[in-house]
């Protein structure tokens, strides 16, 4: 199961690793981000865990901090160089169905709240924001309808 891999990475290339200490995988999808930013040719540096942005939990009412999983630093084919701050996270906890259930709607209530500080704050900072499921990470080559 997805969520129960937790670890530190050890890293193949580790300058281009930016944080200050060895970073922590709490899924295997995060595992597996880490070994795509370790080892993709276009990605300059990467860093697990680093930026805190403050939001207000819907569910208590409380100002509370969100820790986004990534921030990397890329080159595009154009050379173009771009930031991004990335969140992991399963597709059960990002889109409300009819067969969600009520621990993933409270959950996607709280990741709302979070996404939408994060955004605002990447807007501030001339960063994109991107959330990063399964289907992202173990994609099969065939386009997403």
């Amino acid at each position: 199961m997805a969520n129960w891999a937790n670890g530190l990475y050890e890293m193949s290339n580790p300058t281009k690793y930016a944080g200050l200490k060895k970073p922590r995988y709490r899924s295997s999808w995060e595992h597996a981000f880490m070994r795509f930013c370790d080892n993709h040719p276009s990605v300059i540096s990467w860093v697990s865990e680093s930026i805190q942005i403050p939001y207000r939990n819907p569910l208590t009412g409380k100002q509370s901090i969100y820790v986004p999983d990534f921030f990397i630093m890329y080159i595009d084919k154009k050379g173009k160089k771009h930031a991004e701050l990335i969140e992991v996270k399963p597709e059960t906890q990002t889109r409300l169905t009819e067969k969600t259930s009520i621990r993933d709607k409270l959950s996607i209530a709280v990741n709302t709240a979070k996404w939408e500080a994060a955004a605002k704050w990447c807007r501030l900072k001339g960063v994109q924001f991107r959330i990063v499921g399964e289907n992202d990470i173990f994609h099969t080559g065939k386009k997403r309808r």
